[in-house]
């Protein structure tokens, strides 16, 4: 995450931000924009919440997000990309992003067709950190052959010390989940915002079971199958392999470019405004850290495996 050149102190929300602007034709493209990055359905019972960077925007930079990382105040910002190659540690692919989480995966998808179409290079496999571990993007990664040494974001667990998702017995034949009691977990409805299937009891099946405590603090119980849990388990498996352990190791590669771009080039924040120009700041400052690594890789001339890392 990279601060943007615009003060926290001027924003604005979106729909007022074309009064604030005198509105001209780049900041209605925004607006524009803007709505079409967060769509509600008309089949959804509620539109899904909008984010703080959706609801301000700042009047300097409207490109950027409100961030913040580590606890520390939220400050309008972009976020850097890099995808290297593990051997040599060579930057292949630069994306700017807005400061928003899903933009970590969608740049992701985009470097590595780049990286494809322009050099020819598919990788074996691919090293990054738990915000790249969604169902969407290991598919992705699966369907193009590439091994996903990558966290996956799960919440299967996380029930205060209650029944977790592996209690539960699926039945295919009725598309139920038993519960350790016996009980039927029927199919609810699906939720599209997270991606997933809802299974759940009803109230009268929880009611008088001798074990209710230590299943849920509600009236039912309620499960949720991720449309994507297949892929998901085929990452989890993966996990437990000595690749992925080496994997994990290599990812300190790409934590030390993101040091050096900030300690030894100076880029804590950006110089210029809205995104086609904090890319090119970006795109500037990898080229200026690649030669000394391309020369000791061409010095090198090894034949190793590629496996990249983002």
């Amino acid at each position: 995450m990279v601060t943007a050149n615009a003060s926290p102190q001027r924003g604005t929300k979106p729909e007022q931000l074309g009064e604030v602007a005198k509105a001209s034709r780049t900041v209605r493209e925004y607006l524009a924009d803007l709505a079409r990055e967060n769509p509600v359905s008309d089949d959804e019972e509620k539109p899904a919440p909008r984010s703080v960077a959706a609801r301000y925007v700042s009047t300097t930079d409207p490109d950027a997000c409100w961030a913040s990382k580590l606890g520390g105040r939220s400050v309008p910002s972009y976020l850097n990309h890099y995808l290297i190659d593990n051997a040599s540690c060579i930057i292949l692919g630069v994306e700017a992003t807005q400061a928003r989480f899903r933009q970590e995966t969608l740049a992701a998808r985009r470097m590595l067709a780049q990286v494809k179409e322009r050099f020819g290079v598919c990788p074996e496999g691919v090293g990054a950190d738990k915000a790249y571990g969604s169902g969407e993007f290991l598919a992705w990664l699966l369907e193009r052959s590439i091994q996903p040494y990558i966290p996956v974001i799960d919440r299967r667990h996380q029930t205060l010390r209650r029944f977790t998702h592996d209690q539960f017995q699926y039945d295919p034949v009725e598309n139920v989940f038993r519960c350790p009691q016996g009980q039927a977990l029927r199919f609810h409805g699906a939720n599209r915002e997270n991606q997933g299937y809802i299974y759940r009891t009803t109230a009268s099946q929880c009611h008088d079971c001798p074990v209710k405590k230590h299943c849920t603090p509600g009236p039912t119980r309620r499960l949720f199958v991720h449309w994507y849990e297949p892929t998901r388990q085929q990452a989890r498996e993966l996990a437990k392999t000595p690749a992925y352990a080496y994997s994990k190791r290599e990812r300190n590669k790409i934590e030390a470019l993101f040091s050096e771009l900030k300690l030894r080039l100076g880029l804590h924040r950006v110089r210029l405004r809205r995104l086609w120009n904090v890319s090119e700041q970006f795109y500037l400052a990898a080229t200026a850290q690649n030669p000394k690594r391309l020369v000791r890789f061409l010095a090198q001339r090894e034949s190793v495996p590629l496996t990249c890392t983002t």
